[in-house]
């Protein structure tokens, strides 16, 4: 549309005038997923009626976009905070966008002004590219936002698009992220599946309803994920909400997925809080969820979602998971876990990721990439995991978010080694010639070799260790050190909570 630029540009204006009056972008975001779904959801109802296409809008109209165009002042005030909470009562997809919604903006005046900059464009008639990276753009702005804390769900946008290039989704496949933050592992599925291709009726209906799932256990966070799908066209029929509003880890879900990316949250601790009785009678916590499916009982909830993962793999599926290096060594219940994930299916690629990607400074990440095999009964004793191709991206590599961000062709190696068209015809680019590559393989028998099955490896040279390298950049090193507070904080924290 020709005025796109100029509304984007408007919004971006006008969060800043409210950013004045104390509001975050994530409240800015959040004021503006209601509005925007009010106004679209009338726009549908009147080119139905202009039409005569059936469409029942699942919005009361006592508190459709039409109400709060006729008040203004305290009324409209009065008014958008019964509507928020009146909708946030409704079942499906209007529930998840409005579940425990509140009004953030305090003054009524620019509540109008905000209602009326919406009401200026007809947003169903823009493009779907348009809608989506507007409010994409206001997505990452948020997670930038410090005091917002949104930062902590945020995966970059250069990673995920390097992870489904080489995942590959397909039309007619089932894709799952069951921790899904704002959307951006689904929509970059979305654009895979549809990128040069032409989709029939059927596959339409498919992809609006019946191709991406996701769980989120934050409100605030999955009416984002839900309003960003609806922009890209996902759920545009109403009903049935894509994104689940739960804590994934709480059950088996019973349903089986083609395709899981996911980046779980880097806490440790479960979110999953049992009673039990010790010896002497007192209640004890205990953060270990008990499930039959899982190879181990840990409160480790970074260990709990990679096992969370296999089993929402259907037979033949393929799973990429963003995990912290302490999964690849942790003794335990972590070494049970990678035998078993090592027998069980083909845990065939891992990428180790640079600190100074993620907004949550300081963390050390990698991609662990595996398939599930059928179960043969003949081969049951043979390990699933043949060889274990590494990309090291971490070593001599450093990124930052503002001053050296991460951009997608700097993945453009890995994806070339990763082969997706033959995953099976993969050169390696380290040698005993060329001790500086990134790329090798190791094969099973290699990895069980390994104290606790740890698939913490690496092998080129880190310059920054040599006695006469150059330091790091400052904001690299305050970075590392913050991490390491940060992590021995968390210990001290979970010793009290055991003693007490």
């Amino acid at each position: 549309m020709s005025n796109a630029s100029q509304l984007v540009q408007k919004l971006w204006n006008y969060c800043n005038v409210l950013r004045d009056d104390g509001m975050s972008y994530g409240d800015y975001v959040e004021q503006l997923t209601f509005l925007l779904f009010l106004k679209m959801d009338d726009e549908r109802r009147e080119a139905a009626e202009v039409f005569g296409t059936p469409f029942k809008s699942a919005v009361p109209k006592k508190y459709n976009w039409q109400s709060l165009l006729k008040k203004d002042g305290a009324e409209l005030e009065e008014h958008y905070r019964s509507l928020l909470d009146e909708l946030g009562k409704q079942q499906g997809l209007l529930g998840v966008i409005f579940r425990k919604a509140q009004n953030r903006i305090q003054n009524p005046s620019k509540l109008k002004t905000l209602i009326a900059l919406i009401n200026s464009e007809t947003w169903t008639g823009m493009e779907i590219d348009v809608k989506g990276d507007l409010y994409e753009g206001l997505l990452e702005k948020n997670a930038q936002d410090v005091k917002s804390g949104a930062g902590q769900y945020f995966t970059p946008r250069p990673l995920i698009r390097a992870i489904v290039d080489v995942m590959r989704p397909r039309l007619g496949e089932r894709i799952c992220d069951p921790a899904c933050g704002t959307g951006g592992f689904l929509l970059a599925a979305l654009e895979v599946m549809t990128k040069g291709r032409r989709p029939n009726r059927d596959q339409i209906k498919s992809l609006q309803h019946e191709s991406l799932f996701g769980w989120e256990i934050v409100d605030s966070t999955a009416r984002l994920c839900v309003m960003n799908l609806y922009l890209h066209g996902v759920g545009m029929n109403g009903g049935e909400s894509p994104i689940r509003v739960e804590d994934s880890l709480a059950r088996d879900p019973k349903t089986r997925f083609d395709v899981v990316l996911t980046n779980p949250p880097f806490g440790k601790k479960s979110s999953v809080t049992i009673q039990s009785e010790k010896p002497n009678g007192k209640k004890k916590k205990d953060d270990s969820p008990v499930r039959e499916d899982f190879w181990a009982t840990t409160s480790n909830k970074q260990l709990n979602f990679l096992q969370h993962v296999k089993t929402l793999l259907e037979e033949n599926g393929r799973a990429a998971v963003v995990v912290p290096d302490n999964v690849l060594f942790e003794g335990g219940a972590g070494e049970t876990i990678r035998r078993k994930l090592l027998q069980q299916f083909d845990v065939h690629t891992l990428l180790r990721l640079p600190t100074g990607l993620f907004y949550a400074q300081g963390v050390k990440a990698n991609v662990l990439f595996f398939d599930r095999r059928p179960v043969d009964e003949s081969t049951i004793e043979t390990p699933n995991t043949n060889h274990l191709w590494i990309y090291d991206f971490r070593t001599n590599r450093n990124f930052t978010l503002k001053q050296n961000p991460l951009s997608r062709e700097d993945l453009d190696e890995f994806v070339a080694c990763f082969n997706p068209d033959d995953r099976f015809q993969r050169i390696p680019t380290w040698s005993e010639s060329n001790p500086e590559g990134r790329w090798r393989a190791y094969s099973y028998d290699e990895l069980i070799a390994r104290d606790k099955f740890s698939l913490d490896i690496f092998w080129l040279k880190d310059d920054s260790i040599a006695d006469n390298a150059d330091l790091p950049d400052p904001d690299v090193l305050a970075a590392q050190i913050l991490e390491d507070l940060e992590v021995a904080l968390q210990q001290f924290r979970e010793i009290v909570e055991d003693l007490e």
